[in-house]
């Protein structure tokens, strides 16, 4: 089920916070819980056995590394165990695909194999998983006696199938403690309408661009129709997902969790270090967290550095998705990092702030044709047109109508990108409550106008 959809909107989620609502303290997590279940199973109603399975797996096997400790035993076995196990049934179903044609194609074999479906939202729970695991071996949070508080922790609905990657130790008194008012509601409401607008009036029509240059024939291809196309997927793929992140900081805020921020205006960054600083937030953490600084990070030899970056990027790559575009996508951030740091680091930073803008948004729209693409080769002829390479004029009749007809949208896409139109609103707000609250039952009701005439309404992340 998509937040983005008359279903959740008008159905799912009204009725889960008028019960929650009802409720006791006591039964409040067991209904989310619940709510939480019907959430996941309304459009994987086999795989969430699978997200049970390992809620319970991961309780149970940390309820067993606290006894061994109680028993002055090292539970360095169960702890390893239990994150093989953890990363098995994530490389099974998301990669076992991906290493069957690997081996096929390397192999000159043609080893048949049954396509697996991806279990929506197993690339977040099972970090979760890990993070408390992890935190849990370290002695950085108690372990969980309550099963419903930790099923919750994996499976509350807000953030289970896109994020934020919550860490247990962010979460873990707001389980058994957390604030409910009209105020934090009110917050809640406002942040959801606006992520909700962000997805679905401009990532949808933003989305649709970039898929009808995609679908052009040869002969209608030029060089900056594809910089369009590009420029469009590099705006829709941040409000998708952005916008979807508010929604789940929203929802968390109305049911009176506190999830962490996701993103911070990537797109005003002035390098790639700073960009991903800004971007996806949570899982730039988690890999800092559990996987760059146990490394050793940067306080290691040069060398090593570079090889922990190196594979940090990597596995980064391979985490959004089961394919070599993805694994190339890592590797170049992770390239460009080692390069900003031991070699023109210091160049870029003595630039004029435009030229650093200019120079962070034009090495992320290349890597956003690596990510959006079906394969490497796809991703690869995608950027030789966009730099000239072929038989492709500068610009044609087709160009000149993607800018007619899309022109005022990018242009309010990438004003929306910055910081200013919050601002403003926040202002708007304080001194014109009214009119504030009128903006957003208008941006509420353009959504769903949209939501019921519309059949365009894709999520980019499901597929991580």
């Amino acid at each position: 089920m998509l937040f983005s959809s008359i279903t959740f909107i008008y159905y799912f989620l009204p009725i889960t916070l008028l019960v929650y609502f009802l409720l006791p303290k006591v039964l409040k997590n067991v209904w989310l819980l619940i709510a939480s279940i019907i959430f996941y199973s309304w459009g994987e109603p086999v795989y969430v056995f699978l997200m049970l399975f390992s809620s319970i797996f991961n309780y149970s096997m940390a309820r067993d590394m606290d006894r061994e400790r109680r028993k002055g035993i090292n539970p360095k076995m169960t702890f390893m165990f239990t994150v093989v196990v953890n990363l098995f049934i994530l490389g099974f179903f998301k990669y076992y695909g991906f290493l069957m044609d690997t081996i096929n194609g390397i192999l000159g074999t043609s080893i048949h194999y049954t396509a697996l479906a991806l279990p929506i939202g197993i690339s977040f729970y099972t970090f979760q998983a890990l993070s408390y695991i992890i935190d849990v071996y370290w002695g950085n949070v108690r372990v969980q006696t309550s099963p419903i508080k930790f099923c919750l922790y994996l499976a509350l609905f807000p953030q289970l199938i896109a994020g934020p990657i919550v860490k247990y130790k962010d979460i873990d008194e707001q389980l058994d403690n957390r604030q409910l008012n009209v105020e934090k509601f009110g917050h809640g409401s406002i942040r959801f309408i606006l992520g909700l607008s962000k997805k679905v009036i401009l990532a949808n029509n933003l989305g649709l661009i970039y898929d009808l240059i995609n679908q052009l024939p040869d002969n209608k291809i030029s060089i900056l129709t594809y910089w369009i196309g590009i420029f469009a997927y590099t705006l829709q793929i941040y409000f998708d997902f952005s916008g979807y992140s508010d929604m789940a900081i929203g929802i968390g805020k109305m049911l009176g969790f506190e999830f962490m921020e996701n993103f911070n205006y990537p797109y005003l960054s002035k390098s790639i270090t700073e960009f991903w600083r800004r971007w996806h937030i949570s899982l730039s953490t988690w890999f800092k967290e559990y996987l760059y600084i146990p490394l050793g990070g940067n306080k290691v030899a040069p060398i090593r550095h570079i090889l922990n970056i190196l594979v940090v990027w990597s596995l980064t790559g391979l985490w959004h998705g089961a394919s070599w575009n993805f694994v190339a996508w890592g590797l170049y951030y992770g390239i460009l990092l080692i390069l900003e740091k031991y070699v023109y680091g210091r160049l870029i930073d003595r630039a004029p702030n435009f030229v650093r803008h200019i120079y962070t948004l034009l090495i992320v729209m290349i890597g956003w044709v690596l990510f959006s693409s079906e394969n490497l080769s796809t991703a690869l002829s995608y950027i030789g047109i966009m730099f000239g390479v072929g038989k492709y004029p500068l610009m044609n009749f087709t160009t000149m109508y993607f800018l007619k007809t899309n022109l005022l949208l990018l242009i309010i896409g990438g004003f929306v990108a910055t910081k200013k139109p919050i601002e403003y609103f926040n202002i708007l707000c304080e001194r014109k409550r009214g009119l504030g609250i009128f903006l957003l039952l208008l941006f509420f009701v353009i959504s769903t106008a949209y939501l019921v005439f519309s059949t365009y309404n894709p999520f980019l992340y499901f597929r991580f």
